[in-house]
């Protein structure tokens, strides 16, 4: 009997529409302009805060909100604002076609997500999407304490969804958790386009032997990377793929 194929799905930038490597820096700069802080002293503060790590972390988003409005000597209803801000830039809009087209997969494959997450996307994302409607396993980094492209993030993953690598297609909006999927054996595709994964997905599906290697166009704009992941404190590196890096944009640990 042939072994059941998975569809792994990331969230920001591909379930849903968010620049995620662009609103972070404008939300930075609105509410660094609001805080009535220079730009230096505003990062001086929420540096000084110690802000916990809300991306491997569950339970800790109420602390780091009220961290915030300590530093920025603000009250409540400040950082709340702020808050409810973040949500609607870090949850974008729904990709309708990627979802409706994840929904219709079930009957022929397992359907998941894996997200590098800060504490309380799973609530506003259900809230906003409804994702646990169609998506099992979803798995955040907040949660399992696993960043893409750790492998250990991968390797939880599958030994969620109960698959081995190669029964897995992965996709993503950045190379480098393309390439982390790959690393531990799994299919994977950088997002760029809807019809460009769906065809991707299609022709991943249409294989009969796990042998058989994929014809995927390497190399385009529309990069496959076949087989042949968090922190609102994160690291300060500006290539680490990672939307929830707008939440830290311009102090290192925010």
């Amino acid at each position: 009997m042939e072994s059941r194929k998975w569809v792994l799905f990331d969230i920001g930038g591909v379930l849903e529409v968010v620049d995620d490597d662009a609103w972070g820096t404008t939300f930075r700069a609105r509410w660094q302009e609001l805080s009535g802080f220079s730009l230096e002293e505003y990062r001086a503060r929420l540096t000084a805060a110690e802000l916990p790590d809300i991306s491997r972390h569950p339970g800790i988003r109420a602390d780091y909100w009220a961290r915030i409005g300590q530093a920025l000597e603000k009250d409540s209803s400040f950082a709340e604002a702020m808050e409810a801000e973040m949500w609607d830039e870090y949850c974008g809009r729904l990709n309708s076609e990627l979802f409706e087209y994840a929904s219709a997969l079930r009957s022929r494959a397992g359907v998941a997500i894996l997200s590098n997450s800060v504490d309380g996307a799973r609530s506003e994302e259900e809230r906003r999407f409804g994702f646990s409607a169609v998506f099992d396993p979803i798995l955040y980094s907040h949660e399992t304490g696993l960043l893409k492209p750790e492998p250990e993030a991968y390797e939880n993953a599958l030994e969620w969804m109960g698959a081995d690598a190669e029964d897995v297609f992965f996709i993503d909006d950045h190379e480098i958790c393309g390439e982390g999927a790959h690393a531990v054996g799994m299919n994977a595709i950088v997002h760029r386009d809807n019809p460009t994964t769906i065809e991707a997905i299609e022709e991943f599906l249409r294989r009969t032997d796990r042998a058989e290697p994929p014809s995927f166009p390497v190399g385009s704009a529309q990069k496959i990377v076949a087989p042949f992941r968090p922190a609102v404190q994160l690291p300060a590196d500006p290539n680490r793929p990672n939307r929830r890096r707008a939440l830290t944009a311009g102090c290192g640990s925010l």
